[in-house]
């Protein structure tokens, strides 16, 4: 029997997609943003040949693409783009909400709880920059939360792709108009349909968010993309 634990400390590359992939889904990069190797590699004080490996992965979530000139960018969204991350969505959280209702813990009905009190004291608040990125943030824990006590793993995982390709989708908007996210009203619906267990009441209740944040979301990114 084997009784040795193998400590596996992350390789470079592993750490320096970490550290970029982080940046971009914090906002720290925005989309459209230049990734330059040289100023990388200064800024984490890693040599390039970890940087390329981190940026082909990247590459390969979508989350960084070549312009036309061939410079490597944080991937931007079209608008048509985002009615098909939506799309996505409304498939995926559909199946969500139906296993929540069935298999939803006490534990995790509570955690729901917290994040609709902690989106009604933000609605309350003046916008900046800084509430649209907090809102961002709840939105991504509720609809987490959704997934998770689904039990589903599978979905889960198809979930998290499509989350993070969002995530630069809704980074964008927000600080364009940090009040286009509707988290207190519309997550209320769908928390009392899951709370009472009401299957029909919670898929029609995420249809209904979504197809309303689909509408708002695709309105701000034709607006920022718009010539001036």
């Amino acid at each position: 029997m084997i009784n040795q634990v193998v400590q596996r400390q992350k390789s470079l590359s592993e750490q320096t997609y970490d550290a970029l992939r982080g940046s971009i889904l914090s906002g720290e990069l925005l989309p459209g943003d230049r990734l330059i190797e040289t100023q990388i590699a200064s800024h984490l004080k890693v040599s390039r040949t970890p940087i390329r490996e981190a940026i082909r992965q990247l590459q390969q979530e979508e989350l960084v693409t070549a312009d036309g000139n061939g410079w490597l960018r944080v991937t931007t969204i079209s608008a048509r783009e985002a009615e098909h991350l939506y799309d996505c969505r409304i498939a995926l959280e559909t199946l969500a909400v139906t296993e929540a209702c069935q298999w939803i813990k006490p534990e995790q009905l509570r955690q729901f709880e917290y994040y609709l009190n902690e989106s009604g004291a933000l609605v309350q608040q003046k916008p900046s920059v800084d509430l649209g990125s907090q809102m961002l943030d709840l939105d991504y824990r509720f609809h987490r939360l959704i997934a998770e006590s689904s039990g589903n793993l599978c979905l889960l995982g198809l979930l998290d792709q499509v989350f993070s390709k969002m995530t630069l989708l809704r980074i964008r908007t927000t600080h364009h108009n940090p009040r286009v996210l509707d988290i207190n009203t519309e997550h209320q619906r769908v928390y009392q349909a899951i709370t009472h267990q009401q299957t029909e009441e919670a898929i029609q209740a995420i249809r209904e968010h979504l197809l309303a944040s689909k509408r708002r979301v695709v309105e701000e990114v034709k607006a920022i993309l718009a010539p001036s």
